[in-house]
């Protein structure tokens, strides 16, 4: 095709600002429908956007002769089925993040796609992002001799009171923030480093009451994982700590590049001593670097490298870390007092 016309299912926040604007942005790219199941504000955010057409149905959309390729944006536990009916109409599907709650949905999409013959990419946009392809840059000229192994630390303050968010509702969401922040950090060490070869670990959910009607999602999560391409790395998720802390630090044999994974300070590099600070931005919006290599790729002129296939092995290490956790609430759920 020479120019893509792009479908939203579920114009909730995220397509505000980070993702939504980016269709409309992108060259050789339109958005055409919008999708909600609350018309009205389908309708709204049509209006707001400048789209012409809104739905309250995802199969009407779907069906749209002149939709050619379908955003999903709901919360994860639709992602399968929208991406698996999308690909029976015969079109191309770009899935949020994460791209569903376990790896067995994300087979699902990815056979559903590759039966289909159609694409099937997923919202791990820091593969594209400029930021994040200077650290590859700086990796791949040998700034810190070569990396032998990298430490990720990411923790933050419980969040208090109020209903619980999608996130933290693990029959949503698949877990909790293991799962809608750290599969960015081990999507992004994947696009780094190769496919994570082997991984161990465990999650708990510390702060959460036994007393939970639901499975209970992680609030923290340790790692110790092997890259294909011989790094080695450990990680520490704590999502009830008293300060937010957002650092990976990858050490060579002949200095360190220490960065954050979702803030966009200034890239450190430690050498004999010293340290360069190398600045980045981001773009706004900020996925339409991943944006444009998606239209790119379906018109011929690029290819995007975040695939249904790379995001199916950030879902295979999530589950993995979450196996013990996951079975521990079922055995809790399953003796619990009705």
């Amino acid at each position: 095709m020479d120019r893509v016309r792009w479908g939203i299912i579920g114009v909730g926040d995220v397509t505000e600002r980070k993702s939504g604007p980016a269709f409309q942005q992108a060259e050789r790219s339109e958005l055409v429908a919008v999708m909600r199941r609350d018309a009205a504000k389908a309708e709204d955010w049509a209006r707001r956007h400048g789209v012409g057409r809104w739905y309250a149905d995802a199969d009407a959309l779907i069906a749209d002769p002149e939709v050619d390729a379908v955003y999903v944006a709901t919360p994860p536990d639709s992602h399968a089925d929208y991406a698996q009916r999308v690909a029976a109409a015969g079109k191309p599907v770009y899935v949020e993040k994460p791209m569903a709650r376990t790896a067995l949905e994300c087979e699902a999409m990815v056979a559903a796609a590759e039966e289909a013959g159609t694409g099937l990419w997923v919202a791990y946009y820091r593969r594209a992002l400029p930021r994040f392809r200077r650290v590859r840059e700086l990796l791949d000229a040998g700034r810190i001799g070569r990396p032998r192994s990298v430490l990720v630390r990411t923790q933050q303050p419980a969040r208090t009171g109020g209903q619980l968010p999608w996130r933290e509702r693990p029959e949503v969401s698949g877990g909790g923030y293991l799962v809608d922040l750290g599969s960015h950090t081990l999507d992004l060490l994947d696009w780094l480093f190769g496919p994570v070869t082997e991984v161990t670990g465990g999650a708990t959910a510390t702060a959460s009451t036994d007393g939970a009607a639901g499975p209970r999602a992680e609030d923290q999560v340790s790692a110790t994982f092997a890259f294909a391409g011989g790094v080695r790395g450990v990680g520490l998720w704590d999502f009830a700590a008293a300060e937010r802390i957002d650092r990976v630090e990858v050490v060579g044999d002949g200095g360190s590049l220490v960065f954050s994974c979702f803030g966009s300070e200034p890239l450190r590099l430690l050498v004999d001593g010293r340290e360069e600070r190398v600045p980045t931005e981001h773009p706004d919006p900020v996925q339409l670097p991943l944006v444009q290599s998606v239209v790119d790729e379906l018109t011929g002129r690029g290819t995007c490298p975040s695939t249904g296939r790379t995001a199916l092995r950030t879902a295979r290490v999530v589950d993995a870390l979450l196996a013990d956790h996951r079975a521990a609430e079922a055995a809790r759920l399953a003796t619990a007092t009705p």
